[in-house]
């Protein structure tokens, strides 16, 4: 029973001597005693109860104690036994483990349940060493490590008002809701759990759990032989000499600062899962001197590579940053051996971005007016390229060059360089919002995406080279660029690109173009927007024009003429409606189809 009776009942002597016979008739009663610091003059009963209780055998008592606060007279003579309750918690005031020796004078006093372990319990001290069952129970400076149970209520519990409502019912002939036969043959606790009476105490699974809780716990843990064993120091040693030698190694061995932070979280949560896998063992391994090894050994690591090794990276990172993108920089730099001469077959994306009208443009307006245009806009275009993963190649004069898939390839290279063009466009549409306000002329660019295999590496002389792809792939890109002027376009795909979007952006087809100097014919496709951000003006514009285009390759040249004249109608101006009506007026003034009338040549640019 974890209450102190250490004052006689208000209501008189009586109350005292039902109280004490009732337990001295049970005789099965064991309740504690407070042991304390503070010195109070012990009496005779009281050096008689000490002694009664206190351990025959001598053992390394956890605290030491002055004096003793022990039941009233009447209770101490009738409980077979007690010991100490005042417990310690650990170190950082949550108690995770329980001592079970204290000193008082000459008296070895036991914790307030270990009486009760040791009395035909299985429980024996022998030469100092607390055992069960003949086995030592694992001990770190005379405390038991406790192991809770993490879910709540592991232990049935009633109150004082339902047991009092129980036996009153079963007094006068009712049903009392609690049964006699729920405390047959088991060990019952009784405490104190309400917060006014100040027997809440933090543990390891909870910040508020009563005291007799704690108890029950280490009940539990001793008839079910739940002890955890502490890793002995020694390990612990070793574990923190070797975490601080590979840290430092991989980390002084790789200059990646993302690598070696993925070392960093690597050995982390090694550290965790094996505590965790331990401690499912009954095995308690410390982490935190582990955990505090590790940053600081990284951190030291970290610290000298950056003094060392950093400094002689970021110069030449500041170096090839002159030259080209930092995300192929980065790459080089943890792949130096690309850095020499030569190229690799890669499937790629190209795109390239060209200013329309540029030549009239810059005869109208100042150089120092175009060259902050060109700055600005090409700015747009370079931020959206690099946000969506890609490459930017080169500038040539107001062109701009990217491409996807090289150094780093992915599933969405396409998707990526389509997404690119799309926000390129509404960005360059907001920025000519700014230029209108200063006066300064509208800008229109053009966007050509192909994909296809091409040369990817460093090409040039070993003195000046570009990391840049060359091949056919990169011609067809171009061209596709240029396509947009014929069709009145602002962004054409290849058929090569468009089938590895998905159904993510609304396209529509331009026709089957063969450019100068090819003889194989490439499907092109304007690309309009994703489909998620498409308004209902765009979906009936593309479905009108579909139907048109379905027409025209069905040769009923007559109703697609109707169809692309209502789509100029209804919405002004729609480039590829121009040229397909002008096609489709052409195809009835000729007389007879040739075999690939479908194929829409270009001598030219």
């Amino acid at each position: 029973m974890d209450i102190l009776f250490t004052e006689p009942s208000s209501y008189g002597l009586e109350d005292d001597q039902i109280f004490a016979e009732a337990i001295r008739k049970n005789s099965n009663v064991y309740l504690p005693i407070f042991l304390t610091k503070r010195f109070y003059k012990l009496s005779e009963q009281d050096h008689k109860l000490l002694k009664r209780v206190s351990l025959k055998q001598q053992v390394t008592a956890t605290s030491e104690f002055r004096s003793a606060i022990n039941p009233i007279d009447l209770v101490k003579d009738a409980i077979v036994s007690s010991g100490n309750i005042t417990i310690a918690p650990d170190s950082d005031g949550v108690y995770r483990s329980i001592p079970l020796f204290f000193k008082i004078g000459d008296y070895f006093i036991p914790h307030f349940l270990l009486n009760f372990l040791l009395n035909d319990q299985g429980v024996s001290i022998e030469k100092g060493i607390l055992n069960k069952d003949g086995k030592k129970i694992p001990m770190e400076q005379g405390r038991v490590l406790l192991n809770y149970y993490s879910k709540e209520n592991a232990f049935r519990s009633f109150s004082a008002s339902q047991i009092l409502k129980s036996y009153l019912d079963s007094q006068s002939s009712g049903t009392p809701i609690i049964s006699k036969d729920n405390f047959k043959d088991k060990i019952v606790l009784i405490g104190l759990t309400a917060p006014g009476l100040f027997d809440l105490r933090p543990t390891a699974v909870s910040s508020v759990s009563s005291g007799i809780v704690i108890h029950a716990t280490t009940l539990d843990n001793f008839y079910n032989n739940r002890f955890i064993a502490k890793v002995p120091n020694v390990i612990l040693y070793l574990i923190i000499i070797l975490i601080c030698f590979f840290i430092n190694y991989f980390v002084l061995k790789s200059p990646s600062f993302l690598r070696n932070l993925s070392f960093f979280i690597v050995f982390f949560a090694i550290i965790i899962f094996t505590d965790v896998l331990l401690f499912k063992y009954y095995i308690y391994l410390n982490f935190i001197d582990p955990v505090f090894s590790l940053i600081l050994s990284f951190i030291v690591a970290v610290s000298y590579s950056y003094a060392t090794e950093g400094k002689k990276r970021e110069l030449t990172e500041k170096t090839l940053l002159q030259y080209m993108d930092k995300q192929v920089a980065n790459y080089l730099l943890n792949n130096p051996s690309l850095i020499k001469p030569g190229g690799m077959k890669k499937h790629v994306t190209i795109f390239f971005a060209d200013m329309s009208g540029f030549t009239t443009l810059a005869e109208k307006t100042s150089p120092e007016e175009i060259s902050q245009i060109l700055i600005d806009v090409l700015n747009l275009f370079t931020d959206e390229i690099i946000e969506n993963k890609g490459v930017i190649d080169k500038y040539i004069g107001d062109c701009v060059m990217a491409f996807w898939g090289a150094p780093i390839d992915s599933d969405n290279d396409e998707i990526n360089a389509c997404q690119a063009a799309i926000a390129s466009m509404k960005s360059l549409a907001e920025k000519n919002k700014e230029f209108e306000k200063k006066g300064l002329p509208h800008i229109s660019f053009r966007v050509g995406i192909h994909s296809g295999e091409a040369i990817v590496g460093n090409l040039g002389s070993d003195r000046v080279f570009d990391y840049t792809v060359v091949g056919d792939s990169v011609n067809i890109a171009s061209r596709m660029e240029s396509l947009n002027k014929h069709f009145g376009t602002d962004i054409l795909i290849s058929e090569d690109t468009l089938k590895k979007t998905g159904e993510m952006f609304i396209t529509r087809e331009i026709g089957l173009i063969e450019v100068k100097g090819k003889t194989v014919s490439t499907g092109v496709y304007e690309l309009i927007d994703k489909k998620e951000n498409a308004d209902e003006k765009t979906i009936e514009l593309v479905e009108l024009y579909n139907k048109g285009l379905s027409s025209f390759n069905s040769k009923k040249f007559q109703d697609a003429i109707e169809l692309f004249t209502k789509i100029i109608n209804e919405f002004q101006h729609d480039g590829p409606s121009e040229f397909y009506l002008k096609r489709c007026r052409d195809l009835l003034s000729t007389n007879s189809l040739t075999k690939d009338w479908k194929v829409i040549k270009f001598d030219s640019r």
